[in-house]
């Protein structure tokens, strides 16, 4: 039943996820990737703060802060800026696809550090999926902004380091909280990009921003980040992180959609057909199809 939890809360995450990217694609032409970090993360954690200190869950431990740090500053720190960038030169179904590689990212860095066995049905599925990128991504190349292809690797690589923080950061979570532990990492992200936002001037552009802008920005402090981070947190303590990463392919349904009727942005069959192969791929990797051959099984020789 936990187990069952905690997939239910990765997959509403990824949901709302979905919206997230048409906001912050929203919000791209205003505001520099850093600045739209800055509203998310900062505006998040005075969010989750007040919560996490009603709650009463125990904060990090002293041995495990150094870690919590890392994990914050890999995940609301460079991640954000990975994600916002890749949004300034590509669509909001495109980017939500280049993002739906996080779950295959996911098994190969879990069997990399040994934590997961990469077995023949998750390599399979691995091949799959990326085919389903990549074929999505490549038929619709004469319809993509001029730089798409440069917005689709900044997501691929955001997707590498959420795929890092999903393996790494389940045993934090155990040993505090969902709450206390998201909030403390988005605190040391939010830390580290409004630095970098005042070093670089940013901040000067929130005095443009007119009143449709200033409520997407709240509502990616306070939805798409405050919930979903918290969402997802909650999924990893309880879920194992491959099983929690598969939920990010209903993002790119929902951020299609959403693209759609807020952005105008067009639907192409290339991109129907890439986001079905991911889908199959996802499935196929996490078990959901199996694979029924085994070489134990041979028909019986043929009399002489």
């Amino acid at each position: 039943m936990p187990q069952s939890i905690g997939l239910l809360a990765a997959i509403l995450s990824s949901a709302i996820g979905g919206t997230a990217i048409v906001a912050t694609r929203y919000l791209a032409g205003a505001l520099d990737p850093v600045a739209i970090g800055v509203v998310r993360f900062a505006g998040g954690v005075i969010v989750l703060l007040p919560v996490a200190l009603l709650r009463g869950e125990p904060w990090p431990s002293r041995r495990d802060w150094p870690a919590v740090a890392g994990l914050g500053a890999l995940f609301f720190g460079l991640f954000p800026i990975l994600f916002n960038a890749s949004l300034s030169y590509t669509t909001a179904a495109r980017g939500a696809l280049a993002l739906s590689t996080t779950p295959l990212l996911t098994m190969l860095v879990g069997a990399a550090l040994g934590i997961e066995r990469l077995a023949l049905h998750k390599s399979l599925g691995v091949l799959v999926a990326m085919a389903g990128v990549a074929f999505a991504l490549g038929s619709g190349l004469h319809a993509a902004p001029p730089d798409a292809w440069l917005g689709d690797l900044l997501m691929v690589a955001g997707g590498f380091c959420m795929a890092l923080y999903n393996v790494w950061s389940q045993p934090f979570i155990g040993r505090s909280g969902p709450i206390t532990f998201t909030t403390a990492g988005m605190a040391i992200g939010a830390v580290l990009l409004t630095g970098l936002a005042l070093a670089r001037g940013d901040l000067g552009a929130f005095a443009a921003l007119d009143t449709a802008q200033w409520l997407a920005c709240a509502y990616l402090a306070i939805i798409c980040a405050a919930l979903i981070f918290f969402l997802w947190a909650y999924a990893l303590g309880r879920t194992p992180p491959t099983l929690v990463a598969v939920s990010i392919a209903v993002n790119p349904v929902t951020a299609s959609v959403v693209g759609l009727v807020l952005l105008g942005e067009a639907i192409t069959a290339g991109l129907i057909v890439g986001l079905v192969m991911v889908l199959a791929g996802i499935a196929l990797a996490s078990g959901l199809i199996p694979l029924r051959y085994s070489g134990r099984h041979r028909p019986p020789a043929p009399r002489p």
